[in-house]
């Protein structure tokens, strides 16, 4: 009987995200390892890189035989306010290290450590997948992952959603209010007028749209974007990506209009439903903040949080970079964001959002 050779590990390196053979092995990696995430794709750095201007730097660990053995996706994120730092993945809420044991983990996660410190970035940030030891400290308890498994059919998708969330749902169907589903123009203009109010009244800068563009066109026919109209007019938007059988609304919110309405219970529920006629089994409702809105909203569609790890590690008398918009320092800034004029937010929010990363 012959045994496979184990090749030992020979080394870690950034890869050329312009080659598309090279990418399409990494993707193949990605897609077949448990870990992997739609923010491990090399086409989610790709659209970072071209829409927010930000710099991909994927590593990847390889054996002597030339074998992928992990991954990391990183970003390097430059900000006058926020200051530099890799962050595995930008704009994303996952894409920490994707490996095959612990030994790959500590190559990768000293591989990104040594590129901060060329490139004169302070920390390195790892948003879940494998962590490596105790010279990264972990924040846990900070965020929460919300995930869960597609019912059967539509009716068995009601009774799935707690009684209150379901009276909602079904109230909203009572109401005038179409959904369209597409990625033209027409669809893209829509959610990121929808998207930019929702973000400006929550006291947060909206991202460039060339990011969302090109997220839409890197991932093709794996996103879409719902939108529920009232009258013609859009009042509830999100943009979804479709990964391995399972969905995640990614970029959603409403307008003021959408609450009276009930357009974002209708808007999840129609995209259950569109999920499921994709092929789709699992939801996957992202993270949100503990004790936030966000937060309290998918438990009460019934959705159980999985507290999710991330670990920083920081230089040697350098400040952690803070953009979490609970931290006290930000409370009088969001309250100001808040009152700005939509028009002005709009112009000036993406220069300042592209650095948050």
């Amino acid at each position: 009987m012959t045994l496979p050779v184990a090749h030992p590990l020979t080394g870690v390196r950034v890869a050329d995200l312009g080659d598309a053979a090279e990418c399409a092995r990494i993707d193949a990696m990605v897609g077949a390892h448990a870990g992997g995430t739609p923010f491990h794709l090399t086409g989610w750095s790709r659209a970072v890189q071209r829409g927010c201007g930000q710099h991909a730097r994927y590593l990847i660990a390889e054996d002597a035989a030339g074998g992928l053995k992990g991954v990391l996706p990183l970003t390097e994120l430059r900000s006058a306010l926020f200051g530099n730092a890799l962050v595995s993945v930008g704009f994303g809420v996952g894409g920490g290290i994707v490996a095959e044991n612990g030994a790959v983990t500590e190559a990768l996660a000293r591989g990104a450590w040594e590129l901060a410190q060329k490139l004169g970035c302070a920390s390195v940030e790892l948003r879940g997948g494998s962590l490596p030891g105790d010279e990264w400290p972990r924040s846990d308890g900070v965020y929460a992952g919300f995930a869960r498994a597609l019912a059967a059919d539509d009716e068995a998708e009601l009774l799935a959603i707690p009684r209150k969330q379901r009276a909602e749902v079904r109230r909203a169907q009572g109401f005038d209010l179409i959904v369209e589903i597409g990625t033209t123009r027409r669809d893209r203009d829509a959610h990121y007028r929808v998207y930019a109010e929702s973000v400006r009244n929550l006291g947060t800068p909206v991202f460039p749209r060339a990011l969302f563009d090109a997220v839409l066109d890197d991932f093709g026919p794996a996103a879409d974007i719902l939108t529920v109209r009232h009258r013609g007019r859009a009042i509830a938007s999100v943009l979804s990506l479709y990964v391995d059988g399972t969905v995640m609304p990614y970029w959603g919110g409403g307008t003021a209009e959408a609450r009276r309405w009930r357009a974002n219970d209708l808007m999840y529920y129609a995209l259950m439903r569109h999920a499921r006629a994709r092929g789709c089994t699992r939801f996957d409702f992202g993270r949100s903040k503990v004790g936030t809105g966000a937060f309290a909203f998918k438990k009460n569609w019934g959705f159980v949080p999985e507290p999710l790890n991330y670990a920083t590690r920081t230089a040697d008398g350098a400040t952690p970079r803070s953009v979490n918009p609970l931290d006290p320092r930000y409370r009088l800034k969001i309250a100001l964001w808040q009152r700005l004029p939509l028009a002005l937010a709009n112009r000036i929010g993406p220069y300042i959002a592209r650095g948050l990363g």
